[in-house]
């Protein structure tokens, strides 16, 4: 017999009645990692997207550093400088009032593991061009800050909130969010 459980199971809020909750599930029922991570990542989206928004060409600059993107024809670098700052501010804010949170969290999500890819490979390429020791480099890797970080720092950093992003993706939680507001009046 199966029956429903807020926040068990692989997804699905399903878990089997005979067994006890697992310490995943008992830990999202919590609603503290959610309630972390939801403000965590939309506090880190809101502040980085409002200082790209203030620089717009600065942030240009820095995406051309990473040679990831075709600068001919200029329109999909310089649309990835406009657009992107907005993207992660509108996910920010979704996150923090908790509306829309799956679909943001899984954005946010996206960004980072494309974000850590890129500062990784170049960041790998400067450790062969340079031959410095990896931990050493640092460089602006156009987070919103404007000044050189070190790079083993910001993988750090960027790991804890891909971790973030994941628990607010999969967790079933709607504590302190405007959806459970509405809920609640219908």
């Amino acid at each position: 017999m199966v029956e429903r459980e807020s926040g068990c199971g692989a997804g699905t809020g399903e878990q089997l009645s005979s067994s006890s909750p697992s310490l995943l599930c008992r830990l999202d029922q919590t609603h503290v990692p959610m309630l972390l991570a939801r403000v965590a990542l939309g506090g880190v989206f809101i502040t980085q997207s409002l200082a790209k928004i203030a620089e717009p060409i600065h942030f240009l600059k820095v995406i051309r550093e990473f040679q990831l993107l075709p600068e001919n024809p200029p329109f999909f670098i310089n649309m990835t400088a406009i657009g992107m700052p907005w993207v992660e501010l509108i996910c920010g804010i979704l996150l923090v009032i908790g509306f829309r949170m799956r679909g943001a969290a899984l954005l946010v999500l996206l960004m980072m593991v494309t974000f850590t890819t890129a500062v990784f490979l170049r960041a790998l390429g400067e450790f062969n061009t340079l031959g410095i020791p990896f931990c050493d480099i640092e460089f602006d890797c156009g987070c919103g800050g404007g000044k050189p970080i070190n790079i083993c720092r910001k993988l750090l950093i960027n790991s804890g909130l891909t971790i973030a992003a994941l628990v607010a993706t999969f967790s079933s939680s709607r504590f302190l969010t405007i959806e459970s507001l509405f809920k609640k009046k219908s």
